[in-house]
């Protein structure tokens, strides 16, 4: 026997799936704001000023956005997941002193320095994530703590003293363009961006770090290893920081123990502007990245219009007050 649905459930039907619909579309609206963001201050920027759109300036813009995107990278999972690094800064600055200290003062091939400061980095990581999961401290004092640290250490290695005089074709890793356009360290950061977001995507490990930054709790009932996944998470974050250690080293040609003073809040403030939640479960690599290149062209196009580095920060800081309202927003309209 055919039913027919009374036209009261049947408009009620209608203006769910309308509904439905409009907040899909306006879903997708918001999750392409980072995209549109960017193209909007890269107008603003070239109607302004005579030398933002040239193509060397735009290349150097990509060059020196690599180390802030490389890390960056690192605390996408680790946001996804729902923590935080504070560290990452300074754990940079740890594995670049300890690469330039292994180099030039042990006289230890610099291949092997370079991959000892990607140890250095991931063993920083490690300690955090131990904290986290073994002694059960917050995200946040555990890697406070880990940043003051590292900080110190960094400036123990040397007494406080840089290092220089690198071998030529370390510092031209990040100098000599390949092809008329692309460095070796611009390249890596293009491969490595592509590799996190194909295994964020599409591999259950990926996946993984979704489910837990959703609930801890109800990953682990399904079978996920939430504190050996936050462990690596930690780790691979802290390897990131030392391998953005080494490629400041190639454009400095030096190893500074001040180095990467207050990149961790860049670091987080690109992913968050890439439209990560802070609340975790939230958060894409090609999120993060159109947050890396908005923060390198806000940076960029202030310094070509002669804006004040101190008004550049609070211009910065009122960025990531906006993204994450807009965030807060969004949750709580669910």
């Amino acid at each position: 026997m055919t039913t027919r649905t009374p036209p009261a459930a049947a408009d009620t039907a209608l203006r769910a799936d309308e509904s439905t619909h409009h907040v899909s579309w306006t879903d997708r609206l918001i999750a392409q704001v980072p995209l549109l963001s960017l193209l909007v201050l890269c107008v603003a920027f070239g109607l302004a000023t005579d030398t933002f759109l040239s193509l060397r300036n735009l290349l150097n813009v990509i060059d020196q956005l690599t180390v802030l995107g490389i890390m960056a990278l690192g605390m996408t999972a680790v946001i996804v997941i729902g923590g935080i690094d504070l560290s990452v800064g300074s754990v940079l600055a740890l594995s670049m002193m300890v690469m330039g200290w292994l180099s030039n003062v042990q006289g230890v091939p610099m291949p092997i320095a370079m991959l000892a400061a990607l140890a250095v980095g991931a063993l920083c990581g490690l300690a955090s994530g131990l904290l986290i999961t073994r002694a059960n401290l917050p995200a946040f004092i555990a890697t406070l703590a880990t940043m003051s640290i590292a900080r110190g250490l960094a400036n123990m290695v040397t007494d406080g003293s840089q290092i220089v005089g690198y071998p030529e074709w370390f510092s031209g890793l990040s100098i000599n363009r390949h092809l008329g356009f692309m460095s070796v360290t611009v390249a890596l950061f293009i491969v490595l961006t592509a590799l996190a977001a194909v295994y964020m995507k599409f591999r259950a490990g990926g996946r993984a770090l979704y489910a837990i930054g959703g609930s801890a709790e109800v990953a682990r009932l399904a079978g996920i290893p939430v504190k050996r996944v936050t462990l690596a998470v930690y780790s691979m974050c802290g390897m990131l920081a030392g391998l953005a250690g080494v490629v400041m080293s190639t454009r400095l040609d030096s190893s500074q123990p001040s180095g990467g003073l207050g990149y961790e809040l860049d670091t987080i403030a690109a992913v968050v502007i890439g439209g990560a939640s802070l609340a975790g479960g939230v958060g894409t690599i090609w999120g993060t990245l159109m947050g890396v290149l908005t923060i390198g062209v806000l940076r960029n196009g202030l310094n070509l219009l002669g804006v004040s580095p101190f008004v550049q920060q609070i211009v910065i800081g009122s960025v990531i007050v906006l993204a994450v309202a807009v965030d807060s927003n969004k949750r709580k309209a669910r």
